[in-house]
């Protein structure tokens, strides 16, 4: 795990910069005129253009390595963070998603790097590490973005928080230049392998357990993302909060989330397996969402929340490992790819749909609906060890 290390680090500062960001975004287009309706899918458009990169960037890490890969997409993401810093308009502020979006490679790589250099019996270990140092960034993140932007949304400030972004990135390449070294021999990928395996669709047609998990992954980050992407406009019409107070209750979110990936799942796999761990996340994570839709009072909103911590940081490393189980040596880049793309899309439909529901259903359907799309994703979990095992047996009867 020593060579894991620099990576965990790695992705804690760079989930910090992109963290940073998460509670100004709704404000800094309510500023610049945009709609309650328009202002979640201006989040989604970042998890667009993250769908249409992720494989791509999964499939370049096999082709040239992890580390050139990271710090592209990283230097990607500093300059979209620099563009937002300067935003004074919508326009703007869509370009700069629109580019980290695309640049947003580097998670997919993080995953391959960690599947790459750990044993398969510690693979959930290592991926809940790395879920967990994510995890760090989104906690603190938020938190830090909200005190820098302060606590009145008609003068907050968003430039100092896009600029200690885009300073966290340009650290986070230089981790990768100096002290990162390559998990990944490009030469290891056989000449002759198949192209389509390599692509999304091709790999989701050859091998139905990552349909599910992909399937599962969609349902989950739908609400996930329905959650983050509307919280701070429910928080606001709820209870009257600004960005500061925001910004601390995702940091609590994320708190709990860590404890579960970087603490609990690496007792509870080895003993209940990640399929159980797994599907016991999504019914925890369904609950919170309904414990925070029709809690009466501030306490019960955050029991709602610790509910969806413990879900979400269940379900994330359970679901990586099982995704990674799925890939070859020369193809984990484009298996994890494909798995995050899979992410990225929930993060574009949740968006999309949150402002919608939040204005013509009502507060607190967002939250309910999402509970309701989740839950199928404890039977697709169930699933998997059963679809695999049919999978093996007919490729043995084959040969």
């Amino acid at each position: 795990m020593k060579r894991l290390r620099p990576m965990l680090l790695v992705c804690v500062i760079d989930v910090l910069g992109f963290g940073v960001l998460i509670p100004l975004v709704p404000y800094m287009a309510d500023r610049f005129g945009a709609p309650p309706a328009l202002i979640t899918p201006i989040l989604g458009v970042y998890s667009l253009c993250q769908l249409l990169a992720a494989p791509f960037w999964g499939r370049l890490s096999d082709r040239f390595g992890r580390r050139p890969i990271l710090m592209t997409s990283l230097a990607g993401a500093c300059l979209s963070y620099v563009i937002l810093g300067l935003a004074h308009s919508l326009t703007a502020l869509v370009i700069s998603r629109v580019l980290a979006g695309f640049m947003a490679g580097n998670l997919a790589a993080a995953f391959a790097y960690a599947a790459d250099v750990s044993a398969p019996e510690e693979r959930a270990k290592a991926l809940g590490m790395v879920g967990a140092s994510i995890g760090v960034g989104f906690m603190l993140g938020p938190a830090i973005g909200g005190l820098l932007a302060g606590d009145h949304i008609e003068t907050a400030s968003f430039t100092a928080p896009a600029a200690l972004s885009a300073c966290l990135s340009l650290l986070a390449v230089a981790l990768v230049y100096w002290r990162l070294p390559e998990s990944h021999d490009p030469k290891t990928v056989p000449s002759d392998a198949p192209a389509r395996s390599r692509w999304a669709f091709g790999l989701l047609r050859t091998r139905p357990a990552l349909r599910l998990l992909t399937a599962a992954a969609l349902l989950v980050t739908f609400s996930q993302s329905t959650l983050e992407s509307i919280f701070a406009i429910w928080a606001w019409t709820r209870f009257g909060f600004g960005p500061r107070t925001v910004g601390l209750l995702l940091f609590c979110l994320a708190l709990v989330a860590i404890s579960m990936q970087a603490g609990f799942v690496r007792r509870l796999v080895p003993r209940y397996g990640e399929v159980r761990v797994g599907a016991t996340g999504v019914l925890c994570f369904v609950a919170g969402l309904c414990v925070t839709a029709l809690g009466g009072n501030l306490a019960v909103t955050l029991a709602g929340l610790a509910l969806c911590g413990m879900g979400a940081g269940a379900f994330a490393p359970s679901a990586s490992a099982l995704a990674s189980k799925q890939a070859t040596t020369h193809d984990r880049g484009a298996v994890m790819g494909t798995y995050q793309a899979s992410t990225s899309l929930a993060r574009i439909i949740g968006p999309l749909l949150a402002g919608l529901v939040f204005a013509s259903l009502g507060r607190d359907a967002p939250f309910l609906i999402g509970a309701g799309v989740t839950l199928p994703a404890a039977w697709l979990l169930r699933r998997v060890p059963s679809v695999r095992a049919a999978s093996e047996a007919h490729l043995s009867l084959k040969d």
